[in-house]
């Protein structure tokens, strides 16, 4: 497998006292670029070497050269469960807590459990076995990662229905980014490695174009780059000189589109720079429970819930004055960024003609708190 890797450390991270699990991650711009492959190269590897690993799940989509990687290791039999009339197959987390091994390779991180399972998705399925102390390996496509879907639906357009909070990689001992060239994934599709014959010609049609693989490839190369920046500032940096603990601020209102950039936007910014971040949410009169209709208020409980998963802390205010609230919540929280969205009259004009405004950009001044207003 001619594949490139880019680590975020490259020592070996596994624990082998009680403590909490650690995490590794091979991220990829596509299926297909071989970061299950990856991972059980590694899996065989590790067992040769004597220790205690198993296969949690693991999807080949029949692939004969990842297949055969399998043979002979270890695996936790998958959980079965009927859903809609169909026998279906799910990581079986009980069984791998009973047996307890040293690490276990999960695949597919961003798959929705079935309806009626303990957790809704998989990534929560990898805290709780983390949370026992048992060391995960696991895979993600970058598309899967929320605050990027917006980048990726502008590139493929596509959606990305299944996503991993970017927590999950904050949370990651290791990010390991497998790299191939455009020209070397589109010839593995056409020689049937990645896909069956049968779809090629549409996948080559539709996701597999040169220049989306290109954009997707900056994209994953970017992400791997960033964790490893944000490592050194954190661990290091921080260690040598003052460093700044930052405190973010986005604020939302009920309309669900704007919101949801605004928390995808904000959960970027945190995630570079390594911050604690809040979102806030104020309730005017007019928008009390009584008032706003019911899709509005499960649309913003669902923001208050990406968000929660993207690591934010929701804060939910009633006042009428959405700007006194936002300085009360500044000075509380020692916020040191404020991002807003863009709004929907001239900034200056606003500026000018409200007074609370005037004070609230003092108040940010005043307080060394930077206001980004996000489009």
């Amino acid at each position: 497998m001619n594949t490139g890797e880019i680590h975020t450390n490259g020592d070996q991270y596994f624990s082998t006292n009680a403590g909490k699990g650690k995490l590794k991650i091979y991220i990829g711009m596509s299926a297909g670029v071989g970061k299950t492959y990856r991972m059980l190269q590694e899996a065989r590897s590790l067992f040769n070497d004597g220790v205690n690993i198993r296969i949690g799940y693991i999807e080949t989509h029949a692939r004969k050269e990842t297949q055969a990687l399998t043979e002979g290791l270890p695996a936790v039999p998958r959980r079965e469960a009927f859903y809609k009339g169909k026998r279906l197959e799910e990581l079986d987390v009980a069984a791998i807590l009973l047996l307890h091994p040293a690490i276990v390779i999960v695949d597919e991180l961003a798959h929705s459990n079935i309806p009626g399972s303990k957790n809704e998705k998989r990534w929560q399925d990898v805290l709780d076995i983390m949370d026992a102390g048992i060391d995960v390996i696991t895979a993600v496509n970058i598309q899967h990662i929320e605050s990027i879907n917006e980048d990726v639906k502008q590139i493929t357009g596509i959606e990305v229905k299944e996503r991993i909070p970017d927590k999950m990689l904050q949370l990651a001992d290791e990010v390991v980014n497998i790299d191939l060239t455009a020209e070397d994934l589109i010839k593995r599709l056409k020689e049937g490695k990645i896909y069956d014959h049968t779809k090629v010609q549409q996948a080559l049609t539709n996701f597999f174009q040169p220049e989306k693989i290109l954009q997707l490839r900056e994209l994953a190369l970017k992400e791997v780059a960033g964790q490893v920046e944000r490592k050194v500032d954190h661990e290091i940096t921080a260690k040598t000189q003052p460093f700044r603990h930052e405190y973010l601020l986005a604020c939302i209102s009920s309309n669900h589109d704007i919101a949801q950039r605004i928390i995808r936007k904000a959960a970027r910014l945190a995630s570079y720079y390594n911050s604690k971040w809040f979102v806030l949410y104020v309730q005017t009169p007019k928008e009390s429970m009584e008032k706003i209709p019911l899709a509005v208020q499960r649309h913003l409980i669902n923001n208050f819930k990406n968000a929660t998963e993207l690591g934010a802390e929701v804060i939910q205010k009633k006042n009428d004055d959405i700007t006194a609230s936002i300085m009360e919540t500044v000075l509380e929280k020692k916020i040191t960024t404020v991002c807003v969205g863009k709004p929907h009259i001239n900034l200056f004009q606003i500026a000018l003609r409200t007074g609370i405004f005037n004070q609230l950009l003092k108040t940010l001044s005043k307080n060394d708190v930077d206001l980004v207003i996000l489009s």
